[in-house]
């Protein structure tokens, strides 16, 4: 994700480990049409089918409730997409950001395997589909990472995940500076929003090397609002780049995609 640096947790080097056979671990997926396909092998059950998989489960919203769940429009994928959480949200956020993803599916599937003698279930929060290949994401606060059910469940999951060669990542809190710059790009994602020509014209301009706060004077026939506009969304579209692990302030300095 360029300049992002998004926080996650590995539970490799931490000696978990367990007798788990790959070959039992099954997964089971709802399609977008309301049909279940139940059990099927791990190994071989598709990235197609995960990746076009309806939420497994689903939630509704009432006064009181503890968690901040919602929907999110994503960019990336031009659909709505289901958080349980306000840290599942900024997740989503990275993920409509990182120009590697062209797939996010939230509570994509349900996983069990036989750990130490018993079934285990577990339903991953995300699957990112990636240029690099699948990543299936949970995100839980760093303060819970510790608990000894939670570690042991993303341990087994990891070990079910990486046997068929994908990346499992745990990720908690990002950086502050980087989610409120991501959070604020995030509202200039809608490409439709723009005017073409407006778009255009930037793509001509020698904007490499300019301040922000100075980028948006450089066409002073156009609303420098509008023009300011269309800037955040080159930076959302990763044409612009800039600093981002810091607050996006206008000495920040712009640089065209290589």
């Amino acid at each position: 994700m360029g300049s992002l640096s998004a926080a996650w947790f590995s539970c490799e080097g931490l000696g978990w480990g367990y007798a788990m056979d790959g070959g039992t671990v099954t997964v089971s997926v709802r399609r977008r049409c309301g049909e279940v396909v139940e059990d099927q092998a791990w190994l071989t059950v598709s990235a197609d089918l995960l990746g076009s998989a309806a939420p497994w489960r689903t939630f509704r919203w009432y006064k009181g409730q503890k968690h901040y769940s919602g929907t999110y429009w994503a960019a990336t994928t031009r659909d709505h997409v289901i958080y349980e959480s306000r840290l599942e949200l900024a997740r989503l956020l990275f993920a409509d950001f990182d120009p590697v993803v062209h797939g996010i599916v939230a509570q994509p599937f349900l996983l069990k395997a036989e750990v130490e003698g018993q079934v285990r279930k577990h339903i991953p929060d995300f699957l990112l589909l990636t240029g690099h290949g699948p990543v299936v994401v949970d995100v839980k606060p760093r303060r819970r990472l510790s608990d000894p059910v939670v570690a042991f469940t993303f341990a087994w999951t990891r070990q079910a995940v990486e046997s068929r060669g994908w990346r499992y990542e745990v990720w908690s809190e990002p950086r502050e500076a980087e989610l409120e710059n991501v959070r604020f790009l995030a509202g200039y994602r809608r490409a439709w929003l723009f005017a073409p020509e407006l778009l255009d014209e930037l793509h001509r301009t020698a904007l490499d090397g300019v301040p922000l706060g100075q980028a948006a004077r450089l066409l002073p026939e156009r609303s420098e609002l509008s023009v300011r506009a269309a800037i955040h969304h080159l930076l959302w579209t990763h044409e612009l780049h800039t600093d981002l692990t810091e607050p996006l302030r206008p000495s920040r300095v712009l640089r065209r995609a290589a």
